[in-house]
C-alpha cells in the first residue's frame, strides 16, 4: 500500500514539475517534516514550490504520506480547491455597488480572479471568496477575454449573472513583460494595501473596498482642495489623485497620491472621464469625497520608488535562487546517503538469498534423511506377516539349531523369553522413534557455546498425529526471556511423544532457531511447521531443571 502511494505521488510530481531542482526541494521538505513533524513549517514550504494553480493538485497527492493523527490539521492548513462551480447573481445598480475587485485577463496569460470583498457586501452575502476564477457571466465565457472586455461585459446587464470556481490562489504581476507569478489567499496583499505586487488591470467593479474612506471638504474661504487628478490608463480604469501639495486641505483630511476617487457627493466616479470628473469637483463649495487609499499607487511611483521596488524584487529572486542552492546542495547529500543506503541494503538482501538458499539446501538434506529414517524404520520397525506359531517367531529371530531333536520345555521357554525381549525393544524404539534421529545430528552443532552453555540440548522428532496441543510463552521481549513451554495437554502429539515437559525452553523449530524471537513469531513457526508437509516435526530443546517451572518465574 505504502509503495503504490509513494509510486503515485512521484508520478504526479513529475507530471507537474519539470524543474529538477524543485522536485528535489520538494522532497527535502517531507523528509525533513518527517524527522521534525512540524507541520505548519512543512505547508509554507510546500507553497513555495506548489506556487502556481497547475500544481495544486499535489498537495492532494501529498496527503496520504501524512499521519492520520496530522491529517485534519493538514487538511485545515492548505488551500481549498473546488472543480464545482458556483454561479450567483448581483445586482450593478445596488446602492452599495457588486462588492468586488478582480484582477487579471487573457493579456496576462491568466484568468480573472476575484481579489478584494467587501465585508457585508452583495458578493460576500452571496458567498464569493477572494481567490475565486471567474469564469462566467451572463452565460459568456471570459477564458479568452481581455480585463477591459470583461468590465464592459458586467455593465451589460442590471443583474450580472457570475460562475466561479475556488482556487485559492491570486495572480500577480506588475506589467505584462514581467512573468505571472501566483499568491495564495492568506499570502496576498492588496492594491490598497500599498500596491506592492499588484496586478494590472485591477478594476473595482462598482465596488467598495475595506481601505475605501470618506473626507468632507468646504472649499468656502480657501483658493482650492490643492492637489491634482489624473485618468487611469486603459488597464486600470479612474480617477486618481496624482499629487497633493504639503500643507494643501486635501493634505490636511489625508489624502494622498495614489487615491483612486469612487464617489464625489453622491455621484459614482466608475465610469466618468476626466473632464466630466473636473467638473463634479468644481461643481460645490461642499464635497463629500469617498476614496480608496492607495488603489493607484503605483501609477505614480517616482523613478526612486521603482528602483527600490526593482532592488526588492532582485533581493527576493536572490533569496530564491539561495534556498534552491540550499535545496540542490542538500539534495545531492541525501543522494549519496541514499546511494549508501541502497549498498547497504543491497547487500543485506544479498546476504539474506545467500541463508535463503543455505536454509533451502538444510532443509532439502532434513527432508531427505527424514525419508532415509522413515524407510528404515518401516523396514526395521513396519508390520509384519502375522506369526502362525511361537515356532515360527523363534526361527525368525535366531539360526536353527544343528541337532535336529525336538526342542525341550525348557527351550521353548527360552524362545519365548527372547521373543518378549524383542516386543519390548520394538516398543520402546517406537515410543522414542527421535532416538534413532539423534544418532546422525547433533543438534549442538546449531548454536554457539555462548546460547547453549550449561544447557542440556535435545533433538526431538515429533509425529504429526492430530494436534500437537502444546502451549508456549515468554520471548525475547518478556521478562521470562526465551521461548518456554507453558502446558502440554492431554492426548495431543506432543503429550504421546513423551520427550518434553513443561518448562523446556524451545530453541528451534524445524531448523529455524528461536533464541531471539519474540512470543508471536515463535506461535507463527511452531503453527506453520504443524501445518505444513511432511509426517514429522523437529523441535530442539534445553530440558528444564529437575525443580517445578513455576519457581522460575517473577510476576509483576
Amino acid at each position: 500500500m505504502e509503495r503504490r502511494v509513494a509510486r503515485e505521488f512521484r508520478h504526479k510530481v513529475n507530471l507537474l514539475i519539470d524543474n529538477e531542482a524543485e522536485k528535489d526541494y520538494l522532497y527535502d521538505v517531507l523528509r525533513m517534516y518527517h524527522q521534525s513533524m512540524n507541520l505548519p513549517v512543512l505547508v509554507g514550504d510546500l507553497k513555495l514550490v506548489i506556487n502556481e494553480p497547475s500544481r495544486l493538485p499535489l498537495f492532494d497527492a501529498i496527503r496520504p504520506l501524512i499521519p492520520l493523527k496530522h491529517q485534519v490539521e493538514y487538511d485545515q492548513l492548505t488551500p481549498k480547491r473546488s472543480r464545482k462551480l458556483k454561479e450567483v447573481r448581483l445586482d450593478r445598480l445596488h446602492p452599495e455597488g457588486l462588492g468586488i475587485s478582480v484582477r487579471g485577463g487573457v493579456e496576462f496569460s491568466c484568468g480573472l480572479f476575484i481579489s478584494q470583498l467587501v465585508k457585508g457586501g452583495q458578493a460576500d452575502n452571496v458567498g464569493l471568496q477572494v481567490g475565486d476564477e471567474i469564469v462566467r457571466i451572463n452565460g459568456y465565457s471570459i477564458s479568452s477575454c481581455t480585463h477591459e472586455e470583461v468590465i464592459n461585459l458586467i455593465r451589460t446587464k442590471k443583474i450580472v449573472s457570475i460562475k466561479v470556481r475556488h482556487i485559492g490562489m491570486i495572480p500577480v504581476k506588475s506589467s505584462a513583460e514581467e512573468p505571472l507569478k501566483w499568491q495564495y489567499v492568506d499570502q496576498f496583499v492588496s492594491d490598497s494595501g500599498g500596491g506592492k505586487g499588484s496586478v494590472a488591470g485591477l478594476a473595482s467593479s462598482g465596488g467598495r473596498d475595506s481601505k475605501e474612506k470618506k473626507v468632507f471638504i468646504s472649499l468656502i474661504g480657501t483658493k482650492g482642495m490643492g492637489c491634482s487628478i489624473s485618468s487611469g490608463p486603459t488597464q486600470k480604469p479612474g480617477i486618481f489623485i496624482s499629487n497633493v501639495k504639503p500643507g494643501s486641505l486635501s493634505a490636511e483630511v489625508g489624502l494622498e497620491v495614489g487615491d483612486q476617487i469612487v464617489e464625489v457627493n453622491g455621484v459614482d466616479f466608475a465610469n466618468v472621464d476626466h473632464k466630466e470628473a473636473v467638473r463634479v469637483l468644481k461643481s460645490s463649495r461642499t464635497l463629500t469625497i469617498s476614496v480608496v487609499a492607495g488603489a493607484g499607487k503605483e501609477l505614480f511611483m517616482t523613478e526612486e520608488e521603482r528602483q527600490r521596488e526593482a532592488r526588492l524584487r532582485e533581493q527576493e529572486r536572490q533569496e530564491l535562487m539561495h534556498q534552491k542552492r540550499l535545496a540542490l546542495e542538500t539534495n545531492k547529500i541525501i543522494k549519496e546517503q541514499q546511494e549508501k543506503e541502497r549498498l547497504r541494503k543491497l547487500e543485506i538482501s544479498q546476504k539474506a538469498a545467500e541463508e535463503e538458499e543455505r536454509y533451502r539446501r538444510e532443509i532439502e538434506q532434513i527432508t531427505a534423511e527424514e525419508e532415509k529414517f522413515k524407510k528404515e524404520w518401516e523396514e526395521d520397525w513396519g508390520p509384519k506377516e502375522p506369526p502362525k506359531s511361537l515356532k515360527t517367531v523363534t526361527a525368525e529371530v535366531h539360526s536353527p539349531p544343528h541337532s535336529k531333536h525336538k526342542k525341550d520345555l525348557k527351550g521353548v521357554a527360552h524362545d519365548q523369553l527372547e521373543t518378549d525381549d524383542m516386543d519390548e525393544v520394538i516398543m520402546k524404539q517406537d515410543k522414542q522413534g527421535f532416538q534413532k534421529y539423534l544418532e546422525d545430528f547433533d543438534p549442538y552443532s546449531m548454536f554457539t557455546p555462548e546460547q547453549i552453555m550449561g544447557k542440556d540440548v535435545r533433538l526431538l522428532r515429533i509425529k504429526k498425529e492430530g494436534s500437537l496441543d502444546l502451549a508456549v510463552e515468554g520471548g525475547i521481549d518478556s521478562p521470562v526471556g526465551k521461548i518456554v513451554v507453558s502446558a502440554i495437554y492431554e492426548g495431543g502429539a506432543a503429550d504421546k511423544h513423551g520427550g518434553i515437559v513443561k518448562g523446556d525452553e524451545i530453541l528451534a523449530v524445524n531448523g529455524k532457531i528461536l533464541i531471539d524471537s519474540r512470543l508471536a513469531e515463535a506461535q507463527a513457526t511452531l503453527a506453520k511447521a504443524w501445518n505444513m508437509g511432511g509426517d514429522w516435526i523437529d523441535l530442539v530443546i534445553a530440558a528444564s531443571p529437575p525443580k517445578e517451572y513455576d519457581d522460575e518465574m517473577t510476576f509483576f
